[in-house]
């Protein structure tokens, strides 16, 4: 049978302002055709067997022209792949979908289109400028200002003068003075505020707002790049007062979250909801341990405690059980302890209460906090990484206490993403790294590969990873609780005196 093909506009920016729908379509894709500025948060929600196509234009190199585009998705469509054509802003608007949909509907291809944000609304709006405004524009009108190679722009100036709307030119930057000379000829008053907006509604956006016989030059000093759009009208003097998103506390800093995949979520949405430009790195992630002899053997005796060191050794007991044909059942009438709210709230979904969390998250508290609550005779079952630190088995064989150390997941080490690291940490453009554990500033600089490590901030989540990134020669510091919020308000705080 022949696939759908789905086109999905991923709006301007990161996965926030894709919609529900394309989230959704892009999760159910088994291939994915996708375009140059899509964000890599959202080409990570590709599911991980889905065939991928970059097909990414740059401003005068299209690598893979539009007729072979086509035939791609041709191809994936009949080859019987539910494909997902992902495009930056809205599917429609110069974007050349209605061609792509054209070619499906002719070779009998069948096709959705979901929309997408468009940039011409979503830039203006994240750097302050509402596109009408009752006492400035009641209008908005959408240009393209590419021009066909050796061919004059085809605009019609005097028309979009009378039209006394906001303008909003698209792929535009190359021709800003042109554009600004065919307006101001055609009668626009010179004074008229205008600005150019880069990278608009993400994390490294720019903007420069002057007037229309002054936007130019000012544009040309601030070495300004594209993507960008240009916008003009009086809404624009709106700017300075309206400009929320440049007001964010993280606003333009550029934040690595090395977290495994599958965790990194609230950590960078909550970065990206302050403004940060967030770098997904996993540079670690875990794995159950299928082998379960060493459970087997220990479920053959009888415990008082469980210990789970980490919100991912919930999970990985859970599995752990089943594939020994059991269930939570099996530690009936053990105790639980945990490491820090983070394991205690997942052993919470269980509907599972831990007794035991020491005030300080880390291994060191648990340990101790463990020997001075259990009783003499009392037998504790380590449930954690292959990798765990050997202070928690060492205090409990100092205080007397009978445990079996059995790993249900290892960690392993990831590389996804080096090579754009790397070039990032050397063009320093990299304010801070937050590691969750010393396995992920370990994975860290492996994927660094020799890059300094002196011109970031390693924000680390207790003492045992900061001496980890010290021992890297990393700059440190570190939150007062091993939680995300204080990992977060340790990286504000930071913010403060930079």
């Amino acid at each position: 049978m022949t696939g759908l093909v789905t086109l999905v506009g991923a709006g301007p920016g990161d996965k926030g302002l894709l919609t529900l729908a394309g989230a959704e379509a892009l999760r159910a894709a088994e291939a994915v055709v996708f375009d140059r500025l899509v964000d890599p948060s959202i080409l990570a929600l590709i599911p991980a067997g889905a065939e991928t196509v970059d097909v990414g234009k740059r401003q005068g190199s299209h690598p893979v022209p539009q007729d072979e585009i086509n035939r791609v998705l041709v191809r994936l469509a009949e080859s019987g792949k539910n494909t997902v054509r992902l495009k930056g802003g809205d599917c429609y608007l110069f974007g050349r979908g209605g061609e792509e949909c054209e070619y499906l509907r002719e070779h009998g291809v069948p096709f959705r289109v979901i929309p997408g944000v468009t940039s011409a609304l979503a830039a203006p709006a994240f750097a302050g400028i509402p596109v009408t405004h009752r006492d400035f524009a009641s209008s908005v009108h959408l240009i393209t200002a590419h021009a066909r190679a050796g061919k004059p722009l085809e605009i019609d100036f005097e028309a979009l003068v009378r039209l006394r709307g906001t303008l909003v030119f698209f792929m535009g930057l190359a021709a800003l003075s042109d554009v600004m000379r065919g307006l101001i000829a055609a009668g626009i008053d010179p004074e008229t505020p205008a600005a150019v907006i880069e990278n608009g509604a993400r994390a490294r956006q720019r903007k420069v707002v002057a007037t229309a016989s002054s936007l130019t030059e000012a544009v040309r000093a601030a070495a300004v790049q594209s993507p960008a759009l240009i916008v003009v009208g009086p809404v624009c003097g709106l700017s300075d007062a309206l400009d929320w998103f440049s007001a964010l506390p993280l606003f333009g800093k550029t934040v690595a979250v090395t977290r495994p995949r599958d965790r990194a979520g609230t950590l960078s949405d909550r970065l990206r909801a302050l403004g940060a430009e967030v770098v997904e790195c996993p540079v670690i992630e875990t794995r159950e341990i299928e082998d379960g002899a060493a459970l087997s053997s220990a479920l053959r005796e009888t415990w008082n405690w469980v210990v789970l060191t980490s919100p991912a050794g919930v999970p990985a007991m859970v599995r752990a059980l089943t594939r020994q044909g059991r269930d939570l059942r099996a530690l009936y009438g053990c105790r639980f302890a945990v490491i820090g709210k983070g394991t205690e709230a997942a052993l919470a979904k269980l509907g599972v209460r831990a007794d035991l969390c020491p005030a300080r998250y880390d291994g060191a508290h648990l340990a101790r906090a463990l020997v001075a609550a259990a009783k003499p005779g009392d037998r504790v079952l380590l449930l954690r990484a292959k990798e765990g630190s050997p202070a928690l088995p060492e205090a409990l064989r100092a205080a007397g206490l009978p445990f079996a150390d059995v790993p249900v997941y290892e960690t392993v080490y990831r590389e996804e993403g080096a090579e754009a690291l790397r070039a990032m940490i050397a063009a320093g453009r990299l304010y801070a790294a937050t590691f969750t554990s010393a396995s992920t500033v370990t994975g860290f600089v492996r994927v660094c590969g020799g890059a300094p490590l002196s011109g970031f901030t390693a924000v680390c989540i207790g003492e045992q990873t900061a001496n980890a990134a010290r021992a890297h020669g990393m700059r440190v510091q570190t939150a007062k609780n091993a939680t995300i919020d204080d990992l977060i308000a340790c990286l504000m705080e930071g913010n403060k005196h930079v």
